[in-house]
């Protein structure tokens, strides 16, 4: 479907791709968020507080105020009454607008104010006496700064006339999933008739919306689909080895894989056998056992003549792998190259030639691996770890070191069924969903501020009887500076508060050569109490640590929270994570407390996780070339079940048809699904 682009100004157009409309498509699918009732007007006298509601008022006159800081204040009044209204923010052609004896027509909530009654931030525009009214209800559209109503509505109204309303869906798939047609729904929801009733237009499972959140779904559907495909069409080495190694790994490990494990390690198996790209997740709650499964991926590649890497975010997880992995893998004779950052000059060079030498099979590391001076002889797995704290072009630059390499990404954080389902629905997925014997569970105990020395007490008790302690400061998004020096803050007072403990520090600006010492010594257990920001989030494993301490819980997200959590019950005591919290606590913390207090089934905390923030921070960079759904919800498990089958069916049978769906409902941004 071809779209002409409105003709715009820089500035204009620079608002609009803010919104992302370009094309007449893009304005088409600008949907309302709400609808207001402008077909009558009611008189100031019987405004209602909190009731939005049209009112035509002459302005009085308008005065810029500094009370308590700038704003633009005008009077207005009607035969019934008069009232003020307030613009904290505003724009000096709105003062020339507002000038006295000017006609208004003004919508909004009257509340009472320091003056009187006002309406703050109204909408108005200037009429004349006797212009007519709407006929029907007024759509409000999602808008930027210095973007109105009035102009986003004529440029829609525009867009309208010009666009192909072609239908994408056959009339048979319309009538079984009872639908109505594309051009009926959409002119339904720009410009409904007059006689319809607001909060049946607004209700997300009317028809016309309906429509919209299906037809939504299934061009998602349709592109990861075909990425997938794409994918499966291209030809990879296929990885078929003699399982020598991977036997000999299994029988050396002083552990037998849990059910779930050996399920997970088969069906990569399987994908690393066949000729085309594996591109698989797996992901397992906290202390699931993925490290095993990905050494025996990696030495299913070393076993068939081809390299393996695995990338980590952050320096302390990658050593982690680094260390476990070498420990089983040496044994074997294969070598284990290590690649940060801050490696001396001399030791990554060699490093690096070795691995572009082949003579090391195996390299484990950070973003250094992506480097482009870092180069494999012949790479034949990339594995990514915490996949979504990257970005798609990082992943991709791992695995493009290699032609075709197989992909495999792995994942602490649990992901709802419903949102593997659509944004990971161009990945096969396996699950870790037991977990190891010998686990101690880990109790969860909620501490108000206020009783922080009996924490204290606690925390000195567990260390003098020979166990070791995590105390985590508090998570200061908006500064990396003001978090460190809490980190530091904290550490001072711990070391003044519990004298005879032999206190650490580790956070992110320490060098690694400190930070590994650091660590190093909590090991070893010359260290008592690991005071630490979230860089011990992922990748600790310190069996005798049994006590964690989160100060200020309140301020983590609940996958921070359990993640964190998981760094204790590795050994054999009984653990225990303890939350202080300030208070008061607000709604959305005193929920997030609750889930994690509640339960330690990190499938279950995900849902939560996903139902209070939204896919859209859920699911991190991972789909950062792929619009987040706008009208569809998540929840609705049966229509994203409608969409993948709708959507495997028209790829096969017409092709031509996806191709307009998607056009119109991506217009060619999917570069980014080749991930």
């Amino acid at each position: 479907m071809a779209d002409k682009k409105p003709q715009q100004g820089n500035t204009l157009a620079g608002r609009l791709a803010r919104l992302g409309l370009k094309s007449d498509s893009d304005f088409v699918l600008h949907l309302p968020l709400r609808y207001e009732d402008e077909t009558c007007i009611t008189a100031l006298a019987d405004a209602r507080p909190g009731i939005a509601a049209q009112f035509e008022v002459e302005v009085l006159g308008n005065e810029i105020a500094y009370r308590p800081r700038r704003q633009l204040l005008a009077r207005v009044r009607d035969a019934s009454g008069a009232l003020s209204l307030r613009f904290l923010n505003f724009y000096p052609s709105q003062q020339k607008v507002l000038q006295p004896g000017t006609r208004l027509r003004v919508f909004g909530e009257v509340h009472e104010g320091y003056l009187g009654p006002e309406i703050i931030h109204p909408r108005f525009h200037v009429v004349a006496a006797g212009d007519a009214l709407p006929e029907g209800l007024t759509p409000v559209y999602p808008t930027t700064a210095g973007l109105g109503q009035a102009t986003l509505r004529r440029l829609i109204e525009k867009a309208l006339a010009r666009a192909d309303f072609a239908d994408t869906l056959p009339p048979e798939l319309l009538q079984r999933l009872d639908l109505p047609g594309f051009a009926e729904a959409i002119r339904f929801l720009h410009t409904p008739p007059p006689d319809m009733v607001q909060a049946v237009l607004e209700a997300r499972d009317y028809p016309a919306w309906r429509r919209m959140q299906f037809d939504e779904l299934l061009a998602q559907q349709l592109s990861l689909r075909r990425a997938y495909l794409a994918r499966r069409a291209r030809g990879a080495p296929r990885l078929a080895p003699s399982a020598k190694l991977t036997d000999a790994l299994l029988r050396s490990l002083p552990f037998r894989l849990t059910a779930a494990q050996q399920r997970a390690w088969r069906e990569i198996a399987a994908d690393l056998g066949q000729p085309h790209p594996m591109q698989r997740l797996l992901q397992g709650d906290v202390g699931s056992g993925k490290t095993v499964v990905a050494a025996l991926a990696m030495l299913h590649a070393v076993e068939a003549g081809h390299q393996a890497a695995l990338m980590a975010p952050t320096e302390i997880l990658a050593e982690q792998h680094y260390r476990k992995l070498a420990a089983w893998l040496e044994p074997l004779g294969i070598e284990v190259a290590w690649l940060t950052g801050s490696l001396k000059k001399r030791d990554k060079e060699a490093a690096i030639a070795k691995v572009g030498a082949g003579d090391t099979p195996i390299a484990i590391g950070t973003h250094a691996l992506i480097e482009d001076k870092v180069e494999f002889a012949r790479l034949g797995l990339a594995i990514v770890d915490e996949q979504h704290r990257f970005g798609v072009r990082q992943r991709l630059a791992l695995k493009d070191k290699g032609s075709f390499a197989h992909q495999l990404a792995m994942s602490a954080t649990p992901i709802p069924r419903t949102l593997a389902m659509s944004y990971y629905a161009d990945l096969d997925v396996s699950v870790l969903d037991e977990l190891p014997p010998g686990r101690s569970p880990v109790t969860t105990k909620l501490v108000a501020e206020a009783r922080r020395d009996e924490v204290l007490a606690r925390v000195h008790d567990a260390c003098r009887s020979g166990r070791q302690a995590y105390w985590v400061c508090p998570l200061i998004e908006e500064s990396e500076t003001l978090q460190l020096k809490t980190a530091e803050e904290t550490y001072a007072r711990l070391v003044a508060e519990l004298p005879d403990l032999k206190i650490g520090l580790v956070h992110g600006r320490l060098k690694a050569a400190d930070k590994a010492a650091v660590m190093a010594a909590f090991v070893r257990n010359e260290i008592h109490v690991l005071v630490a920001t979230t860089v011990i989030e992922v990748g600790v494993d310190v069996p005798n640590a049994s006590l964690m301490v989160i100060e200020h819980a309140e301020r983590f997200g609940l996958a921070q929270l359990h993640q964190l959590r998981g760094r204790v019950g590795r050994g054999v005591d009984a653990s225990a994570c303890i939350l202080l919290y300030a208070q008061p606590l607000g709604e959305l913390a005193r929920a997030r407390l609750k889930v994690i207090f509640e339960s330690t089934d990190g499938f279950a905390i995900a849902r939560e996780d996903l139902r209070l923030r939204g896919p859209g921070e859920f699911i991190g960079a991972r789909q950062s070339g792929l619009p987040l759904l706008r009208y569809a919800d998540l929840e609705d498990a049966a229509l994203v079940e409608q969409a993948r089958a709708v959507a495997e069916d028209i790829l096969r049978t017409d092709p031509v048809r996806a191709e307009a769906h998607l056009q119109r409902w991506l217009g060619g941004r999917e570069e980014l699904l080749k991930a």
